[in-house]
């Protein structure tokens, strides 16, 4: 991976409290995992979303980043959290806001 999209991640992950590389944006999700994860995690304020459709090196390099070879995926508080399946079982059982929060044990 090229160093200046390594920064680019590190910079938007740790700039943000939720970040959420999804297929589409927060307007027009492109995919229902995308928008099923953007749903749980609106509930709980701003998400900043990257589309990965927009650029194939960032769709790519996400995953080899992150090691994790599906889109979505959600980035909390600095820290990769999962894909879609994840971020809703989280919010199922209650555990999505703390973890936004900061508060999860």
């Amino acid at each position: 991976m090229r160093p200046e999209l390594k920064k680019r991640f590190d910079d938007e992950i740790k700039g943000h409290k939720v970040v959420l590389y999804m297929k589409g944006n927060a307007d027009f999700p492109r995919c229902g995992f995308s928008a099923a994860a953007l749903e749980a995690l609106r509930s709980f304020g701003a998400v900043y979303t990257v589309d990965v459709l927009d650029d194939p090196e960032v769709r790519d390099g996400i995953k080899e980043y992150s090691n994790w070879p599906t889109i979505p995926q959600c980035y909390i508080n600095g820290k990769f959290v999962g894909g879609s399946d994840i971020v809703r079982e989280l919010a199922e059982r209650g555990e999505l806001g703390d973890l936004i929060q900061g508060t999860a044990a």
